[in-house]
């Protein structure tokens, strides 16, 4: 799965990445992936925000680990 950009050079979206390492909809302690959209972290009322970001590294991990395409974050991190 990709979208050509005419420069010889694929985007392919994170969101596919995530699922297809097996993502989607996993629980992990107070922190999670959501069912319905990969590229969405939750939060089940009990995690810091350390362990959101050990989830995004993760996550990241694994589909550099597969993929060899590292992932990188949209949103400010403070």
């Amino acid at each position: 799965m990709g979208f050509k950009l005419g420069n010889g050079k694929v985007k392919v979206p994170a969101g596919w990445l995530i699922e297809k390492c097996g993502w989607k909809g996993k629980k992990v302690g107070n922190t999670g992936v959501h069912a319905r959209q990969a590229l969405v972290l939750v939060n089940y009322g009990k995690a810091s925000g350390k362990e959101i970001l050990r989830l995004a590294g993760e996550i990241k991990e694994s589909v550099f680990q597969k993929f060899r395409i590292e992932l990188k974050e949209e949103v400010n991190i403070i």
